[in-house]
């Protein structure tokens, strides 16, 4: 299914276009996560989310190279975004900022109390990313991370929780 975005390109480099993620995508978003990450997701996790109903997976495709994915899943009454990578050769290329615009695009009107994520704390221009986009930190998760125990930062696009405060 194809998903309204604009494409992102530069002279000599493929456009990105964004489209829905399918079960037959699982090869291609595996690599990805293998690349990107030291406690990949399984592949089960992620059929899991691309099956799921309240769940909206985006890849971003250079040709037919997947360049990222973004998982977001809608619980009660916020979306939170699961899963974000972009795969190395196309980073700093604006592909997480137009996955991440699309869906916020798509999923700010349903009457929700808005995002949440969870970044790492030393992942300065992920939450510089987040920021632009009008997430605000709520709080830390201590010890999320499991491969070295890092603090997760929590940002919050929207009402928020009640009981968490939208500024540092």
């Amino acid at each position: 299914m194809a998903i309204e975005a604009e494409e992102i390109t530069r002279e000599d480099e493929a456009p990105i276009t964004l489209r829905r993620l399918g079960l037959g995508d699982l090869p291609l978003i595996e690599g990805v996560e293998q690349r990107s990450y030291p406690t990949p997701w399984s592949r089960t996790m992620f059929s899991g989310e691309i099956s799921r109903p309240g769940s909206r997976c985006y890849g971003a495709f250079a040709r037919k190279a997947l360049a990222g994915y973004l998982i977001v899943a809608r619980y009660t009454d916020a979306w939170h975004v699961m899963n974000v990578a972009v795969d190395e050769p196309f980073r700093r290329r604006g592909v997480a900022r137009l996955m991440l615009e699309t869906m916020l695009r798509e999923t700010d009107v349903d009457g929700s109390r808005g995002h949440t994520l969870e970044v790492r704390v030393s992942n300065a221009g992920a939450i510089r990313l987040y920021e632009s986009l009008g997430f605000r930190p709520a709080g830390m998760r201590r010890g999320y991370y499991t491969d070295n125990r890092e603090d997760a930062l929590i940002m919050w696009r929207g009402d928020g929780p009640d009981d968490l405060p939208l500024t540092r």
